[in-house]
């Protein structure tokens, strides 16, 4: 609290944040501040300028607090480690933040989730009337439709695909939570087609046949838009990882161009 650079970095958060505090008393502390006889204290500081941003509290659970801002700052001057991880840390969710794959990604899923309602509608009104099924085993009509479409679109059974990613379901993600951009794409496509097609009364042949081929035409060309898109979510930073990966791609590309460019011919 002695120091210039922090009676500065007070004042700076508190002019700020706190439209009570006392510029007059804190322009004195900032002048004297660094000078052998200054000294300042938390509660004095509070007093003096009516800060809001760090207070001392005596007691049981007496000590001094402050906004995170503050905390950090502090932090980061006691232990260089400490603001290194902070930096790091910034860095990394800025990234993500500014990861338009990633954001893209997300609102899919969440059509995706809108789109399955649509799908257990259909199976609701136009399947399970039909059935026979009690409504202890309802449940079976919905994972086998579900399943209809996870093994045309990724060729595999929900079941399949938790035996064979025992880690993945103990982090609580299922198949879809592992898909491409372009797959819950396709995905959402699907269950809005395949509830068209259970209202009309198509068997699950039929369906089969017309889902796989609309799958197919949709990947090809979904594919040829964006190869990013069709990349696997199996970690947050797929996406940023293939960005990086192919800028450094067409960087070799355009550089060895370059260098391959033969020299200019000569005229007489």
């Amino acid at each position: 609290m002695r120091t210039r650079t922090t009676i500065e970095f007070l004042g700076v958060w508190e002019s700020i944040y706190n439209p009570s505090f006392k510029v007059v008393e804190f322009d004195h502390f900032r002048k004297e501040a660094g000078m052998p006889t200054f000294t300042m204290s938390v509660s004095n500081w509070v007093d003096k300028t009516g800060a809001i941003g760090i207070f001392s509290k005596s007691g049981k659970n007496g000590g001094t607090y402050a906004h995170k801002d503050i905390a950090f700052e502090f932090g980061g001057a006691i232990s260089p480690i400490f603001k290194l991880y902070v930096l790091k840390e910034y860095q990394r969710l800025k990234e993500v933040e500014n990861n338009i794959y990633g954001l893209e990604w997300n609102v899919k899923r969440v059509l995706s989730k809108a789109n399955y309602h649509i799908h257990t509608d259909a199976i609701k009104k136009y399947i399970i009337p039909k059935s026979g099924y009690t409504q202890a085993k309802e449940w079976l009509l919905y994972a086998d439709e579900a399943d209809l479409l996870n093994l045309v679109l990724f060729r595999c059974t929900a079941k399949q695909w938790r035996d064979a990613n025992p880690q993945r379901v103990l982090n609580g993600e299922n198949i879809r939570d592992m898909a491409s951009i372009n797959e819950l794409t396709i995905m959402s496509n699907l269950e809005s087609l395949n509830s068209i097609l259970i209202k009309n009364s198509l068997s699950k042949k039929e369906r089969f046949k017309i889902l796989n081929e609309t799958a197919k035409e949709q990947k090809h060309t979904l594919s040829k838009i964006d190869y990013i898109k069709t990349l696997k979510k199996d970690k947050e930073t797929t996406f940023i990882d293939a960005q990086k990966e192919t800028s450094n791609v067409d960087f070799n590309k355009n550089l060895k161009g370059l260098l391959n460019v033969p020299p200019p011919k000569k005229y007489k």
